[in-house]
């Protein structure tokens, strides 16, 4: 790596020449007028606009297609020397305001498009006192200033002589002396070589145009052996200035040099595959990482899907797989709903969807995955990793491990998967489950939802039909205002342990009163028979007579127990500590 200041016509002639092309990963240009002129104002004040980032072309592990700066006259075919990684929209500001005659192609504050020039006012760039608004002012393409819907001309420079008359000095030749020079003569001539003109001109050729002429950029330049794998980081650590880039973008821009669109094929499978509720959430990336950890598994090396391995990934192998992989993000779908899991707002983790994805593209040989027992393995080790809380951070390690201890012991019965032997759940935890943000209390909905709970008024089971329908959502089951006015303790009414999924209908006429009470509302409303009701409660993992009876503290206790035996169900595992001395403080009784 080598850092160097470059001077702005440099760097200028190498954008318009094609030397200095940018990845074809990077995104369009965006940035609007007023920035464009703030960017003008920083470099003939001789601010510092901080530095670019170039990476040398010509190595074969970095063999991204490329193509020029928005605006250059380089034909797309020319063979860059350097790749722009940081500094595209600056550089892109700068190059088609100060360089190219064209009108520069951007777009008001409100992002509706304009074409614009660029000009500095002679009289208000060497007064001290004047607003930087009025410094670099920006013109239409007809090069006039327009008030009255169009009718009144304010200011005109659609002529050099237009220019020379208002004193407007056009920033677009500010960098080609040869130009700069010719318009200065012909300046000095409109004005008859009036002393206090030149006088003038002088000044602003002394303070700003030849400041600006030799303003310079540091360059940070990557030599061509840098690995792909960097060269992402580079982009995650310091390409702010537009849309962050993906290891999607740079695998697309791989795949684009053997001219295949990666983008278009995904934007087409998203379609296809992940515009329901469920999946919507699975990103590009996500995709990637998953498709690079079926293909290592399935060549029969290591394992693996880490950032430098799916940057590795090569075409020939996401050809051949990719196909297979939305089909098993689809059976990943299809058993998680079985889980009672609909939506990717109630998904405990997003991140476990790509092991969980691949291990069903593997068992789809056979029609393995449709399998009761193998079904069953794979949806203990999903529970597992739930209810232990194990995919919150970085995960291609587990990734890899899932797949290759969770096949072998759906195999042949080996060992259990690390995710399976790791699981560890605190009976406390779930007076910390506070509200939907974490994986175990989405979990607890979902074993919930798995037990037939049953809706409180209508009696459905709310399975996938009845949970869109009917607007199911998680309610206090001991009202919220009961609960303050009684001063029960915060943590137990607010916790799982007193939440339940329930339809907006029966939410509303429970209210914020005693159980006792709003129970007898739905019966006298007609609503439901107490028997009924009684056996709808029952499937909440409630005991109906503790509810009637209002009896708060003996129902935390009666349904915590309930509920960590769910767990142990769903994940196969037994959770300890239940009669610990913890426990008791925390619940005020043991929970065996």
């Amino acid at each position: 790596m080598k850092t160097n200041d470059r001077p702005l016509s440099e760097l200028m002639q190498s954008v318009d020449t094609g030397a200095a092309q940018l990845p074809d990963f990077q995104r369009g240009w965006v940035w609007d007028d007023g920035r464009i002129k703030a960017l003008i104002l920083s470099v003939i004040h001789n601010f510092p606009v901080g530095a670019a980032m170039f990476l040398e072309y010509g190595n074969e592990t970095i063999r991204f297609k490329h193509k020029p700066i928005e605006g250059s006259r380089a034909d797309s075919n020319i063979v860059p020397d350097e790749l722009i990684l940081d500094g595209q929209q600056r550089l892109t500001s700068l190059y088609n305001a100060l360089y190219s005659k064209n009108p520069v192609r951007t777009k008001t504050d409100k992002g509706k498009k304009i074409d614009r020039y660029y000009y500095l006012d002679i009289e208000k760039a060497l007064d001290l006192e004047a607003d930087d608004g009025q410094v670099v002012i920006s013109v239409p393409t007809t090069k006039q200033i327009t008030s009255d819907f169009g009718r009144r001309i304010e200011k005109d420079l659609s002529t050099r002589q237009d220019e020379f008359r208002l004193k407007m000095f056009p920033l677009n030749i500010i960098l080609d002396s040869s130009e700069e020079q010719g318009w200065q003569n012909d300046y000095y001539a409109y004005y008859n070589y009036d002393p206090a003109v030149i006088r003038q001109f002088t000044e602003l050729f002394t303070k700003i145009i030849m400041p600006t002429q030799k303003y310079s950029m540091p360059v940070i330049l990557l030599d061509k052996e840098t690995p792909r794998e960097a060269v992402c980081q580079v982009f995650e650590n310091v390409n702010t200035g537009g849309v962050s880039l993906t290891v999607f973008e740079l695998v697309t821009a791989i795949f684009a040099m053997d001219d295949f669109p990666l983008r278009k094929d995904w934007e087409d499978r998203k379609e296809k595959y992940f515009k329901n509720d469920l999946l919507n959430i699975v990103t590009a990336t996500d995709f990637l990482t998953a498709l690079t950890l079926l293909a290592s598994y399935k060549t029969g090396g290591t394992v693996s899907c880490k950032k430098k391995d799916v940057l590795a990934l090569k075409l020939a192998a996401y050809i051949k797989y990719a196909d297979d992989l939305c089909k098993g993000f689809t059976i990943a779908a299809q058993l998680l709903q079985e889980e009672r899991v609909f939506s990717s707002k109630d998904l405990p983790y997003s991140t476990q969807l790509i092991p969980l994805a691949t291990i069903c593209t593997v068992l789809m040989e056979g029609n393995k995955i449709y399998t009761t027992t193998i079904k069953n393995k794979v949806k203990q080790w999903y529970w597992c990793g739930v209810f232990g809380e194990l995919y919150g951070s970085a995960n291609e390690t587990r990734y890899a491990n899932d797949i290759t201890q969770v096949l072998k012991w759906i195999s042949n019965d080996a060992d259990l998967p690390k995710t399976v032997t790791d699981f560890f759940f605190n009976p406390t935890r779930l007076l910390s489950l506070q509200s939907r943000q974490s994986a175990a209390y989405k979990g607890i909905m979902a074993l919930i939802l798995k037990n037939h709970a049953r809706d409180f008024i209508s009696g459905s089971e709310m399975d996938f039909s009845i949970y869109s329908a009917e607007k199911i959502d998680i309610h206090h089951i001991f009202p919220r205002d009961y609960c303050v006015q009684q001063n029960y303790e915060k943590i137990k009414w607010n916790s799982i342990v007193n939440k339940t999924p329930i339809s907006a209908r029966s939410n509303r006429e429970i209210g914020g009163v005693a159980p006792s009470v709003y129970l007898g509302k739905l019966e006298k409303k007609g609503s439901v028979q107490e028997l009924d009701l009684d056996e709808y409660i029952e499937t909440h993992y409630v005991d109906h007579s503790l509810l009637r009876n209002d009896e708060f503290q003996d129902f935390i206790i009666d349904r915590a127990k309930k509920l960590l035996n769910a767990i142990e169900i769903a994940t196969g595992r037994s959770i300890s500590g239940k009669s610990s001395d913890e426990v008791k403080r925390a619940f005020g009784a043991p929970l065996e």
